[in-house]
């Protein structure tokens, strides 16, 4: 597992992967119309234009699994990442938080998680993230709110 800068090409399996209904009920947060490849476009876009946003693409074997980026939120950096479907339990997400986490050293830096999204709570438990908090928050792969762990890494 690597992480790099993401090239234009990674945009098409990143949209691949959101249009996995599974995946986006896992994450909770997602599009509100994760096949509408115009608003994704405008949207990665942003992410990769801003000068405060970290993206880095997460490429094992020469194939691109998914996307770890940090970006202000409410006075603090959050940590943010997506695998694709097929790679989830092999490590690869894990392998991928803690390249960024020792590349990315801003701290405190805070992540979201869903409460019944136990993997990527584990995820961020073992790298020393605590929960600080809690909220509720609209889900649109869900259509229902949902609470949410405000985790953190001093």
């Amino acid at each position: 597992m690597k992480l790099r800068p993401v090239e234009p090409a990674d945009l098409d399996r990143f949209f691949e992967f959101q249009q996995d209904p599974e995946a986006n009920q896992m994450a909770a947060f997602s599009a509100k119309n994760p096949a509408d490849r115009g608003v994704f476009n405008l949207h990665w876009q942003q992410l990769l234009d801003d000068p405060q946003i970290t993206v880095r693409t997460i490429e094992h074997d020469g194939e691109v699994v998914g996307s770890v980026l940090a970006y202000p939120n409410d006075g603090c950096q959050e940590i943010s990442f997506w695998t694709g479907r097929r790679f989830w339990g092999q490590g690869l997400t894990t392998a991928a938080v803690d390249a960024f986490l020792a590349e990315f050293s801003t701290r405190p830096i805070r992540a979201r998680v869903v409460t019944d999204n136990i993997g990527s709570q584990k995820i961020l438990e073992r790298r020393g993230f605590v929960v600080v908090g809690e909220a509720d928050g609209f889900a649109n792969a869900r259509a229902a709110v949902v609470k949410e762990y405000i985790m953190e890494l001093a």
